[in-house]
């Protein structure tokens, strides 16, 4: 099948998205992540410190893990296990959950060191490494947290401390390469760095400046060999690590306010970034952004910039948080403020009943974004710590 026939199928499929199903929690909350086991269930971490299992065709909710004393900063599924969840949290843990004994405790949980409190988390490819990114500690140290999953205890394998200045607010494994890490931060670095080097000024591969506080990051392309990066104020930058070794720029496309754009129906924009996924299938870059009435927008991002490919409305009643594609039910998850939880699918017809209305969330989890420090490595470089890479 030619690549035009499948981009243009995934079209058609977006263009039939409908509300299938609705889900909101008893207790109002913020949806703030969203991850996938593709065997049937959706982990959505919430704002009230809860970790929350729904049936992801039904969306039914089927169980929920409290633990954490602090705002959860993501979760993500086990790749060979896919029984085991991952959360981790600003209360300086990351915890292992058995999906199958919903409400059970944690039957791991990672620490480091008593100051840091993490603000991203990860888990690699290849379901050895977990990485978590602290928050910034004594106004200018922030730091990159490697634990072996497999080792009995989680063991501490070590840390990166020279990368970045300010908190870590995402760290991404390749999808494939198990080696290969991004990480973003509020000192407006985004880093890649291949673990296999150990050392962490020799790990370093690539150091990319967003220009301001970098919110999300994502790998992408063919072969995932782009980076996207989000940053908090609707930047969008799209680089190509491609030509890290070749005299060709980096940037594939970048804009330092992606609401400036106009690629809606209206003439008007987006009021805000969601975050960005690549779709394998398609080969496309979809970025996903919102207007603050709820309404959502799916965007294709490429060297031209960011082409609209589908409206959605009538969905959300305030800001969306998180979303993920589901390319075996060719399905969007989409959470949010107002603590709601949809499914969108062709076709889909909401068989829940009553209206959109929003629900004031009694734990509404405030955003750090602290302002881009232009001069975050003024200052004395501390003594490197190396991180004993055995995966």
């Amino acid at each position: 099948m030619l690549l035009t026939e499948i981009m243009e199928g995934l079209e058609e499929k977006l263009r039939g998205l409908s509300i299938a199903r609705r889900c909101r929690p008893e207790e109002p909350t913020y949806l703030l992540d969203v991850a996938l086991q593709p065997a049937g269930l959706l982990a959505v971490s919430c704002s009230n410190f809860t970790v929350h299992l729904h049936n992801k065709d039904s969306l039914d909710l089927v169980g929920e893990y409290r633990g954490h004393s602090g705002p959860l900063c993501g979760v993500v599924f086990s790749h060979s296990t896919p029984d085991l969840l991952y959360s981790g949290s600003a209360d300086g843990t990351v915890r292992g959950w058995d999906v199958r004994r919903p409400g059970t405790e944690a039957v791991q949980v990672f620490k480091s060191d008593p100051s840091h409190s993490y603000c991203s988390l990860d888990l690699s490819c290849g379901d050895a490494l977990l990485c978590a990114g602290t928050e910034q500690v004594n106004e200018e140290d922030s730091f990159l947290v490697f634990w072996d999953v497999r080792k009995p205890g989680g063991k501490l394998l070590g840390v990166y401390s020279e990368s970045h200045s300010d908190d870590v607010t995402q760290v991404r494994f390749h999808p494939r390469d198990k080696d290969r890490l991004a990480s973003g931060s509020t000192d407006g670095l985004v880093n890649v760095f291949d673990l296999s080097r150990g050392a962490e000024e020799e790990a370093l591969l690539a150091t990319c400046n967003s220009d301001s506080s970098a919110g999300s990051v994502c790998w992408s392309g063919p072969g995932y060999t782009q980076l996207l990066c989000l940053s908090h104020d609707e930047g969008l930058h799209l680089w190509d690590l491609g030509q890290l070794d070749t005299d060709e720029p980096l940037t594939v496309f970048s804009t330092s306010d992606a609401r400036s754009l106009t690629p809606l129906t209206d003439g008007g924009g987006v009021d805000y970034l969601v975050g960005g996924r690549w779709l394998e299938e398609a080969q496309k870059l979809m970025v996903v952004g919102g207007k603050n009435n709820g309404d959502l927008h799916l965007m294709e991002c490429g060297d031209g910039g960011l082409r609209l490919l589908r409206s959605l409305e009538g969905g959300h009643a305030s800001t969306v948080r998180c979303f993920l594609w589901d390319p075996a039910a060719e399905a969007l998850v989409t959470g949010g403020e107002d603590a709601q939880l949809l499914l969108w699918k062709p076709g889909g017809e909401d068989l829940t009943t009553g209206k959109r209305e929003p629900m004031k969330s009694r734990s509404a989890l405030r955003l750090k974004s602290r302002p881009h420090k232009k001069h975050g490595y003024q200052r004395d470089r501390k003594a490197a710590k190396t991180l004993n890479h055995t995966d």
